[in-house]
């Protein structure tokens, strides 16, 4: 089977040009398409509005899937590069018409390139974040009041404060305490929660042990070290050399 797959945010002719895009590219390979997914909706969504989940059920083995470019397939670098080498390991065949590099090549060097496609995405990411700094800076010298007013916080965790607060101060483990309060949001963004408001600090939890799974998951997507540090820098609370030593303690390398 060969399906093709297209996703825009909202612009409708976006999604006229790829679907054009992709009927060019077939008629000149003399490619013959028995299904097409199409959506419009925002990256940002979940895997089963994006049908991610549809088309990665439906092909199989000697299947082939074309679509427009890379950036189409996941919300970022490391979850496309998840799905692909996912696909890949399936047996299936996965052509990127504007990026025609990525297609017929070995699987080792597809993961090579999708590694230095994920830092130059990362490059990218901290320069836009830099120019956001400085904008703000700028705003901030010209007088302009940026954020919310001091003390006041909007998390779905700040309802349970004061519980929170009572269960750290019986030494219940974090995590313990996450899955008391119902499992809300992820474990993540409820250990940033107690951190941003100071309920704990590194010696109460450690940034790597936190982060471990993903470093994991990254790695088994073939994402170099480099590149994993790199991503998760701002959130480990250790350098570069530790972060390897910490690696190789975990059996990651």
């Amino acid at each position: 089977m060969v399906l093709a797959y297209a996703r825009v945010s909202t612009d409708k002719q976006d999604n006229i040009s790829q679907e054009k895009l992709i009927k060019d590219y077939c008629e000149a390979q003399n490619i013959k398409l028995d299904d097409y997914i199409s959506v419009e909706v925002s990256s940002r969504k979940s895997l089963e509005k994006r049908r991610i989940n549809d088309l990665y059920n439906l092909l199989k083995d000697g299947d082939t899937l074309i679509t427009a470019e890379l950036s189409r397939l996941g919300r970022d670098m490391f979850e496309t590069i998840g799905l692909i080498n996912n696909l890949i390991n399936k047996g299936v065949k996965v052509l990127f018409i504007r990026q025609p590099e990525l297609s017929f090549i070995s699987k080792s060097a597809t993961k090579l390139l999708l590694s230095f496609y994920a830092y130059i995405a990362e490059y990218e990411r901290e320069m836009i974040s830099e120019r956001t700094k400085t904008g703000l800076k700028a705003a901030r010298e010209k007088g302009k009041i940026l954020g919310r007013p001091v003390g006041s916080y909007s998390s779905m965790y700040d309802e349970n404060i004061e519980i929170i607060k009572d269960l750290i101060s019986k030494e219940l483990a974090l995590k313990s305490i996450w899955k008391y309060l119902g499992k809300k949001g992820n474990y993540v963004s409820f250990y940033n929660f107690c951190k941003s408001r100071k309920l704990v600090n590194s010696k109460n939890e450690n940034e790597f042990e936190i982060y471990i799974k993903q470093i994991k998951q990254y790695k088994e997507n073939g994402m170099p070290l480099n590149v994993i540090f790199r991503t998760l820098k701002n959130k480990l609370n250790c350098d570069k050399q530790t972060f390897y030593k910490l690696c190789k303690e975990k059996g990651i390398q």
